[in-house]
């Protein structure tokens, strides 16, 4: 979260989120919706039910009366309900944001599917991504099945990547 936070604070003109629509997922404590708020986006920070109401506590903490647009906190359970709660005629995202959502755990199949019905042809992933097991690493291979990656950021030391996704042939060079 803090390397995606970084990246969109020093980069704010060549990823402007002033007026975007932003969603987050697997929002956490909220760092990078905060900073997308702030940055002038009209942020929706998701996550599971039971990490919510500190979500919302910590997003609403640190936007009050500071940001353009007031921030949305959601649910969203990956692959579950995604068209009941995100219909993909009336929710368009400009960007989404990941940080750290790729860790050893048993929903990783929903995690593509959620970045799919999420994703339209212009939206832009921007995606860090810590790297522990070999699994993770056949997960981006799998995304990219569905997606362009591209490197834009890599801290080695760290075991960090950032990545530009966008759906396949639809890339800006």
């Amino acid at each position: 979260a803090l390397v995606l936070s970084y990246f969109l604070e020093t980069n704010s003109k060549q990823y402007n989120l002033v007026d975007k629509d932003v969603i987050e997922i697997g929002a956490g404590t909220g760092l990078v919706s905060i900073v997308a708020s702030l940055l002038g986006a009209l942020v929706t920070a998701t996550d599971l039910p039971e990490l919510l109401g500190n979500l919302q506590h910590n997003v609403l903490q640190n936007t009050k009366l500071k940001c353009k647009h007031r921030p949305r906190v959601k649910e969203l359970s990956w692959g579950i309900d995604l068209e009941k709660n995100f219909p993909r005629t009336s929710c368009h995202f400009d960007y989404i944001l990941a940080a750290d959502v790729v860790y050893h755990h048993p929903f990783l199949d929903e995690l593509l599917l959620t970045f799919d019905h999420l994703c339209k042809n212009d939206t832009v992933i921007l995606w860090a991504m810590k790297f522990r097991l070999e699994k993770e690493n056949q997960f981006v291979g799998r995304f990219q099945t569905l997606f362009d990656l591209e490197v834009i950021s890599d801290f080695p030391s760290l075991n960090i990547t950032l990545y530009k996704a966008m759906r396949k042939g639809r890339m800006k060079v």
